[in-house]
């Protein structure tokens, strides 16, 4: 039998998000997981980009992992590919492994939303698909042979086993020991807090190879959705108190495919990941940087870069503005997400040694270069951020919340004659008069004292999301509850729960 992939979606509920296809783990059945693999690989082939008949495969720590991976490989193998099992290691570390090898690159994540929920991320040999690649998938249509899944949907054969690679995980770290010099962290105690990230034990490697002193902490063999733009109560009091106990310089950390960094300075408070995009931008001598339009404003008025390129939320148009920079002749072109994320469009070079482009999320660049910033600047991780603007943001969400209430609630804000006067009415309480919108994604909110109040449903889960932008961080934090319970209450029935 045939199916269209546009067809599968919906009546399976899995979907594409901003970062990959994601859905209940319960929904993404081997034959649905199996079908978007032969979509992917058949859109590839159809546009001449397999040059060789090979896919490298990982996943995280999730339960259901291993599950999606055995149908992905059988996926693979039917579509005339041969699958290469690189194990669990970091999204960033399977997508450069494929970008050198000239293969694709499929990783089983869910990233960092909880453990009943899956998602696979898809990178071409030259890097992760966009949008347009995501509309030639939708408009795939694949052969499902029935013989292959049970009435459930689950694959009644086990796929025959992989090719094992270890080659990938220490590509990536190799990636990182040839561009800092030995000793870079030399004299630095750092927390590694591990939970569940598939990334946790190569990040102490990295640390410790680069001369610093680790304490492993917080290790977990249950999955820990950590959320590096909605960094839970709990994370927060634990960095707190291990700093407190410890005296660590920093504490590190990522989500649960290591794509996206948390680190906390000498006092146990995180930073933002946009704050921590800035200083790794600058630490890499970048010329040319795209960010979402939610992330901090000092990126602009910091003036350390010549040009700045804002876009719509979601890797994918960070990376066709990058895309753009190195037409337009930027030589230093990386860009990075709310979320801490950063993307890497050029090949950098720094004191002789070079730093090779990786054109997808990736947290260990910007854990290293702000230690190391710290550390040849002498400075503490806190002390750092002394030399920005003095602009702060504070994001959470709703979780729970259904996608037609978040698009009600924007409707609702969107009514071209009424708009202004909703919006000041909801709002301006906390913030006063209206001085712009930009609804380029979501519906963005500047106010005439210069306080942001930024509002999307989230791309990959039912989550209502509210970013915000003060002068001082107790000050974005405050208005960024008083905000989630004035949108909780616009909605009561969507059942939201903040979190």
């Amino acid at each position: 039998m045939k199916v269209k992939i546009q067809d599968l979606m919906e009546s399976s509920g899995v979907g594409f998000g901003t970062s990959g296809a994601r859905g209940l783990a319960s929904e993404m059945t081997d034959r649905v997981c199996y079908a978007y693999t032969c979509g992917f690989l058949q859109h590839l082939r159809g546009c001449g980009d397999l040059p060789r008949p090979q896919v490298a495969i990982a996943g995280d720590l999730r339960p259901s992992t291993p599950r999606i991976i055995a149908a992905v490989c059988r996926a693979s193998a039917d579509m005339g590919c041969t699958p290469i099992l690189c194990g669990p290691i970091p999204s960033p570390a399977v997508a450069l492994y494929g970008i050198r090898e000239r293969i694709p690159a499929i990783m089983v994540t869910g990233s960092h939303i909880p453990d009943d929920r899956n998602g696979i991320k898809f990178n071409k040999p030259a890097g992760e698909i966009l949008k347009s690649d995501e509309a030639a998938i939708r408009d795939q249509v694949v052969a499902l042979d029935p013989e292959r899944f049970d009435a459930g949907g689950s694959l009644i054969e086990t796929p025959p086993a992989p090719l094992v690679c270890e080659a990938a995980r220490q590509a990536y770290l190799d990636r990182y020991l040839n561009f800092f010099p030995p000793g870079a962290l030399a004299g630095m105690y750092i927390g590694v807090y591990q939970h569940s990230a598939v990334g946790r034990d190569l990040l102490v490697e990295t640390l410790s190879a680069l001369g610093a002193r680790t304490m492993a902490l917080g290790r977990s063999e249950r999955f820990v959705p950590v959320d590096t733009e909605a960094i839970r109560p709990e994370d927060t009091a634990l960095a707190l108190e291990w700093s407190r106990q410890r005296g660590f310089d920093a504490i590190v950390s990522t989500d649960g495919d290591s794509d996206r960094p948390l680190i906390a300075d000498q006092n146990g408070r995180w930073l933002r990941g946009d704050v921590a995009g800035i200083l790794c931008a600058r630490f890499l001598g970048a010329d040319w940087v795209c960010a979402p339009v939610s992330c901090n404003t000092a990126l602009e008025k910091c003036g350390w870069f010549e040009h700045v390129e804002r876009t719509r939320i979601g890797s994918p148009y960070v990376i066709e503005a990058m895309l753009k920079g190195r037409v337009a002749g930027g030589r230093r072109v990386v860009g990075y997400e709310a979320n801490g994320g950063f993307l890497t469009q050029s090949d950098i070079e720094k004191d002789g040694r070079k730093l090779e482009a990786l054109p997808t999320r990736d947290a260990l660049i910007v854990i290293l270069a702000v230690l190391c910033s710290a550390r040849r600047e002498e400075k503490s991780v806190g002390n750092l951020l002394t030399g920005l603007p003095q602009r702060y943001t504070a994001s959470d969400r709703l979780k729970n919340f259904a996608r037609p209430c978040s698009a009600a609630i924007l409707r609702y804000f969107d009514d071209a004659g009424a708009a202004q006067a909703r919006i000041e009415t909801a709002f301006g309480h906390l913030c006063g008069r209206l001085a712009a919108v930009d609804r380029s994604d979501g519906l963005r909110m500047t106010f005439a004292n210069q306080e942001v109040i930024h509002l999307r449903p989230s791309g990959n889960a039912p989550e209502f999301r509210c970013y915000n932008e003060a002068a001082d961080p107790e000050r974005a934090e405050a208005l960024n509850a008083a905000c989630l319970r004035i949108l909780s209450q616009m909605q009561p029935e969507a059942g939201a729960e903040k979190g």
